[in-house]
Parts: structure tokens; C-alpha cells; sequence
């Protein structure tokens, strides 16, 4: 599959006519320095006031939400027009609106609206950012009406009026649109079964019965009425904290069109041997003791250890992503750095994130190229399953296509697939050469709930919220935090304290402007990651030492781990390096070192369990440059273990207070991001070498 090149170009006449324009989605009181012009309208005066509008009015009204659209507050409203809705009502049979139930028009209504502000110009990935009222995701790609006009096209079927966008009203922006928005219900087994592009795929799947692992959809027990909000201090900030309003199940694939099969492979559509036949070499080489057992054969495909059961597996992330900018970190929106993903710095390393599969004890990892002398073959910004193209290997991945089709549904109730345009497979190249590296992960990245269950990036990361009296609204100006009951993250434990999750700041020292704290007494326990191979590597924590936080012990399996975790100790300080650490947020001290001196100071840190930061992470002021967290003595990594980790198995981490009384903020403790380091990367010793610092 190639590229379509055509949205870029409509891309750049889309930013073209909008350049001049701000951005200022995320806020709430409308003000006159920003883009919008405001007129005195609400929405609700916006489709009472034009009939061309009418029926949507109507629907709306049924829907009982146009008070709703009446308040302040900051909503995009994507407005069917009347000749929208009758060719909706005539598809279905029925004369009127009158002909639907009040349940028909509340779903079409709240698929129509989103708790936040968009114009065109931020409908730049091929999702909105936020979810609509029915808490789905809207697709949004970029294309040509009639007239040749560029305009943002919903769900590939749905254009946004182009002299009628971005439409300003008091509490909102109305998108006009010339269809109505339909998102479907079915589960992704589903939507892959009526795709008949890749037929051959989905056979394998009901022949290996992996379809059954991607029936849930939403643990209906769940009830977060029983929670109360959370109120707490983390640094200097008063916040409060709300459960998930829902505990869904997700799953995201990554599918070989039968084209792609047959052109690459040989494997005619419907040939589920010939898949087979490709699955063992792929997969024999990974697990060579299971080739002679009965399981691997053809007549035992829904066998745990059967190559093709295996390959299947791999396919599915078991976490629910909306679009491919889900499938790496978020792209600011904003200032200087608009376009870059959050907290990296692309010419140095590739966005990247990492995701468990269904096959147990495996990870995809998900590459957005940028890092300009390693783009090879590759499609600058696109992403990629399993790449790695360095001065190392030359091993291109599976480029995965972010079209919208018209004519199949990608998107479903409790998953999404996405085309790839080569084998995903966790084959022995991959687990040897590709994911023989550092991972590293986000702790919003580790817990697939998060994201499934659309918690990852809420809110407003440029602004900040009061330091005194946290906003505790239904609805809050900037975004929530959340904190998680037990049971609500699989494989974690805890006790005697809060699990919290604090929504992203660009200015926070946080990577990727989130960060997870425990309060309390805790004894916390979470599964790690799995790894590639069996062998020896180092698990390390990511944090911002502060001086409110506290102490506490790590275990690995069971087992403690050296001296306590200080939380309040910087590397400026005599526990580590003292004043031969020199703060520098620019990072241009740390630059200006040589490549000896700074090998002499990672091993000095090394022996002492710790290492600076890496030198491709920062935070930023809203508008301003990045300030690298290189440079900073509060921002770095500390060993949590090195040891041999078996990688048939789950191993845990547990965190433990060991704080003497109420600590800081209630023994408050960091949780970042984690690494995960094989002995290839983390094993160099040798005078004048170092680990790289990326």
C-alpha cells in the first residue's frame, strides 16, 4: 500500500487558508485575543436562528440537550443541514424525525457533539482529540469537495461545509456538515468479517479461534458512583482527582490485506495453510523446543502453541487506539514545537511507544519516523510496527495506513484495525535485533486501561490550574485526574493509599506531561512489561525528585532491592554526584562536555544507581523553546534492579513506603516512566564508552 500523497497536499492548503489563525482549543471563557469572533450567539441560538438547520434542532431538542447548549462551556457542534438529516431518515425508511425514538435522537445528538473547541486547523491527525458525548472517537481525514475546496471529512464519508467552518459561537464552534455522523456499534470480530479485503486474515482468525480473546467489551459491574472525588497535594498544587467513568475493554490490529498476502507471500486469498506454512518460519525459530510437539500442527491450529495461533495473537495490542496518533505520543498543538510529538526531540530519536499483545509475553513496539538520517525507505512522520533503521540494522518494519475508507468500517465498539502493508510477527529478527534495546515507556503506556478507557492526555496541557481551591466541576475548565479503585488495572495490587494520575502539563518535569503518584501508607505491586528474551537486564525509574515527596523500597519478585529510593535527593547532592552536576535546562552545559568526561560520569553514576535523564526528553512553556531534562539535577534515573528476568514469565516490581511518617505530601511518590535495559545496552564498561544518552 502506498501513501496517499494527496493529503498532504491538502493538508498545506488547509493550513494555508487557516495560518493566520491561533490555536485556542481547551478554553472555556471565550475571549477576544483568540481567533474566534464571537457573535453574543450560544450554540442553542446558533440552530434556533437558521432553519436550514431545523431538523437537527428538533433532534437535538428530543435529545433534551439544548439547555445544555445553551450554558457557557466549550463545545464543537458538527451540524447536520436539513437535506443531511432526510437523506439519513430516508436510508431507514421513515418519512420525519417524528418517526424516531427519543433514544435515536439522543445518540444522533451526542455523536454530533464534543466537550471541547475545534476548528479545521486542529483536525491535523486522523482522529479528533476528543471524544464526542457518546465517548467515541470522531475520524477525521483530510479531502476535496466539489468545488476542489480542501475541507476535514468525518468518518470518510461526512464534509465539513467549507464556507461554513469554524463557525464561532459564545460557548463553541459549529462544523456544518453534509452527512450525518454514524459510528458503528459492532465489535471489531465484526467489522473485520465485512471487510472483504482481507478475507484471508479474518478465516485465521475463526480458524485458530483467537476471535473468541476479542469479545469484551466493558466490565458492566463497574460503578463509579461508589467513588468519591480524591482530593490531594502533589508538589505545590491542590487537586482532586475522579475515578474512570468507565472500565471498557479494547483491542487494536493490525491487519496483512489479501493483496499484500498473495503479492509478498505467494499466499493465495482463503489459503489459511499457506499462512500457516509462513507462521513456522516465522515462529520456529522463537519457540524451537514446541516444533514437535502435537499442538504445532496444522490439524491443531487453535492450540496455545500452535505458529499460526501465535501469529494471529501477535496481531492484537489488547488496548483500544482510535486513530494512529494513538499510536505514539501525542503531537503538540501548539507554540513552537506545534506538530512534534510531547517531550521528544525528533531529530535525535524516533516517537515511539510500546504495546502488550494477545500472544503472552510479547510487545509491538510503534515508531513515528522523524530522526533525519535514519529514514531510509521509510515515509517521514508515518509509523511503523517493529522498525528499527540505525548505524545497527536496516530492518524497514511494516508501514501501518492511516486511510479512512468510505466503503469499510475501521472503527467499532470495542476495537480498531488498521492496515500494514507487510507481516507483523514476532519473529526471531524482531525479538533479537529490533527489540534488543532500551524500552521505554510512559506509565500511562504500561496500563492498557488507561488508554482504552480514553484517560491518556485529558485536558488542557497548556494551562494550569489554580493553586488554591482545585476546579471540582462536573465538568472541569482544563481536564481531569483520576485515581484508580483496586481491581480497576490489571496486574496491579495496592494498599493503604491513593493511585493517582495526573493529567499532562507542557510545563510540568514530568515526560510527556503526565505523571502517576502514590499517597499514603502504600505497598504497591504492578506486573512489568514483558521482555523480548531471557537474560540480564536493569529496570529503571524515571522521576523529578522533590523535596514534598518521600522514601520508599523496591522488590523485584518478592525480593528487596538495595538501599531505599530517596525522592527528595537530587543528583546535586551528596548522595550522588554533589556540585559536579551543573543545572543547565538548555542542556548546553551537558553539550559541551566531552564524550570521555561524559562516560566518566555515567559510570560514576552507574556505581552509585543512577543515570541523568535522557537527552532527548524535555518539557516546554506553552509558547516557548524546550527545556531538556539533561540538564537538571531533580530530573532523572534511578536502577530499580538488575537481574536475570526469564521472559516466559511475569515478574513484578513492588514499591514499599519506607518514608518516616507523613513525608512531604503524604509520602507522595512519583511514578514517570519506566526502562527496561538488556545487558547489550546497559554492559558497557570499557574506558571512554558509554550507554547512549538518547
Amino acid at each position: 500500500m502506498k501513501m496517499n500523497k494527496l493529503k498532504y497536499n491538502i493538508l498545506g492548503l488547509l493550513c494555508a487558508a487557516l495560518g493566520m489563525m491561533s490555536l485556542a482549543s481547551c478554553t472555556d471563557e471565550p475571549s477576544s485575543e483568540n481567533f474566534y469572533t464571537f457573535t453574543g450567539e450560544m450554540a442553542s441560538d446558533y440552530l434556533k436562528n437558521r432553519s436550514q438547520y431545523s431538523e437537527f434542532k428538533e433532534i437535538v431538542e428530543r435529545a433534551g440537550l439544548m439547555d445544555l447548549l445553551a450554558t457557557y462551556g466549550h463545545y464543537t457542534c458538527f451540524v447536520p443541514s436539513n437535506d443531511a438529516v432526510n437523506q439519513y431518515l430516508r436510508e431507514r425508511g421513515k418519512s420525519s424525525v417524528n418517526d424516531l425514538t427519543d433514544q435515536d435522537c439522543d445518540t444522533i445528538a451526542r455523536t454530533h457533539l464534543v466537550n471541547n473547541m475545534y476548528t479545521t486547523f486542529e483536525m491535523s491527525q486522523d482522529r479528533l482529540p476528543t471524544a464526542n458525548m457518546l465517548g467515541r472517537f470522531i475520524a477525521t481525514s483530510a479531502g476535496l469537495d466539489e468545488n476542489e475546496n480542501a475541507v476535514i471529512i468525518l468518518e470518510g464519508l461526512s464534509k465539513i461545509y467549507f464556507e461554513l467552518q469554524d463557525d464561532s459561537v459564545e460557548n463553541g464552534v459549529m462544523q456544518p456538515i453534509d452527512r450525518v455522523i454514524e459510528k458503528s456499534n459492532n465489535y471489531i470480530s465484526d467489522l473485520l468479517r465485512d471487510n472483504p479485503k482481507i478475507s484471508t486474515f479474518y478465516n485465521a482468525l475463526l480458524a485458530t479461534k483467537v476471535v473468541d480473546q476479542v469479545m469484551k467489551v466493558e466490565d458492566e459491574t463497574y460503578d463509579r458512583t461508589k467513588y468519591p472525588k480524591y482530593y490531594y497535594r502533589s508538589h505545590i498544587w491542590s487537586e482532586v482527582a475522579w475515578v474512570p467513568d468507565t472500565k471498557k475493554y479494547g483491542f487494536t490490529a493490525f491487519v496483512e490485506p489479501d493483496d499484500v498476502l498473495e503479492s509478498k507471500y505467494g499466499i493465495a486469498k482463503g489459503d489459511i495453510k499457506g499462512l500457516y506454512d509462513l507462521a513456522c518460519t516465522l515462529y520456529d525459530p522463537v519457540y524451537p523446543d514446541d516444533v514437535n510437539k502435537p499442538g504445532h500442527s496444522f490439524e491443531n491450529l487453535t492450540d496455545s502453541i500452535n505458529p499460526l495461533h501465535r501469529f494471529m495473537q501477535y496481531h492484537f495490542l489488547t488496548r483500544y487506539t482510535a486513530g494512529t496518533s494513538d499510536l505514539t505520543p501525542l503531537d503538540v498543538q501548539a507554540g513552537k514545537l506545534q506538530g512534534v510529538a510531547f517531550g521528544f526531540d525528533e531529530k535525535l530519536i524516533n516517537p515511539s511507544d510500546w504495546f502488550q499483545t494477545l500472544l503472552p509475553h510479547t510487545m509491538i513496539k510503534v515508531d513515528k519516523v522523524t530522526v533525519p538520517e535514519y529514514i531510509g525507505p521509510s515515509i517521514k512522520g508515518e509509523r511503523y510496527v517493529n522498525r528499527r533503521y540505525d548505524d545497527t540494522y536496516k530492518i524497514p518494519g511494516a508501514h501501518i495506513d492511516a486511510t479512512i475508507e468510505s466503503d469499510v468500517i475501521h472503527d467499532g465498539l470495542n476495537g480498531h484495525y488498521y492496515y500494514v502493508d507487510d507481516i507483523v510477527a514476532f519473529s526471531y529478527d524482531v525479538q533479537n535485533k529490533v527489540q534488543n534495546a532500551r524500552i521505554r515507556m510512559d506509565f500511562s503506556s504500561v496500563f492498557p486501561e488507561v488508554m482504552t478507557n480514553g484517560l491518556r492526555f485529558e485536558g488542557n496541557y497548556l494551562q494550569d490550574d489554580a493553586q488554591g481551591t482545585p476546579d471540582d466541576s462536573a465538568t472541569p475548565k482544563n481536564g481531569r485526574n483520576y485515581y484508580f479503585p483496586l481491581g480497576y488495572l490489571d496486574g496491579v495490587t495496592f494498599s493503604n493509599c491513593s493511585v493517582v494520575l495526573r493529567r499532562p502539563h507542557c510545563n510540568f518535569w514530568s515526560w510527556q506531561g503526565d505523571e502517576w503518584n502514590l499517597f499514603g501508607d502504600y505497598d504497591f505491586t504492578f506486573r512489568l512489561p514483558p521482555i523480548p528474551y531471557s537474560g540480564d537486564w536493569q529496570v529503571r525509574l524515571g522521576f523529578c525528585a522533590i523535596e514534598t515527596r518521600g522514601v520508599m523500597q523496591v522488590y523485584f519478585d518478592g525480593v528487596p532491592q538495595g538501599i531505599p529510593l530517596d525522592m527528595t535527593k537530587y543528583l546535586n547532592s551528596d548522595l550522588y554526584i554533589g556540585d559536579r552536576f551543573v543545572t543547565d535546562e538548555t542542556a548546553a552545559t551537558y553539550d559541551k562536555m566531552t564524550d570521555e568526561e561524559k562516560a566518566e560520569e555515567q559510570k560514576l553514576l552507574k556505581n552509585l544507581g543512577a543515570y541523568r535523564s535522557p537527552r532527548s526528553t524535555y518539557h516546554f512553556p506553552a509558547s516557548g523553546d524546550a527545556n531538556y531534562f539533561v540538564g537538571n539535577e531533580r530530573t532523572y534515573r534511578r536502577i530499580l534492579c538488575q537481574t536475570y528476568m526469564d521472559a516466559t514469565k511475569d515478574h513484578y516490581i513492588r514499591f514499599r513506603v519506607a518514608s518516616d511518617g507523613k513525608q512531604g505530601n503524604n509520602n507522595e511518590f512519583m511514578l514517570d516512566y519506566l526502562e527496561l535495559v538488556p545487558k547489550s545496552v546497559y554492559g558497557v564498561d570499557s574506558d571512554g564508552e558509554m550507554e547512549d544518552d538518547l
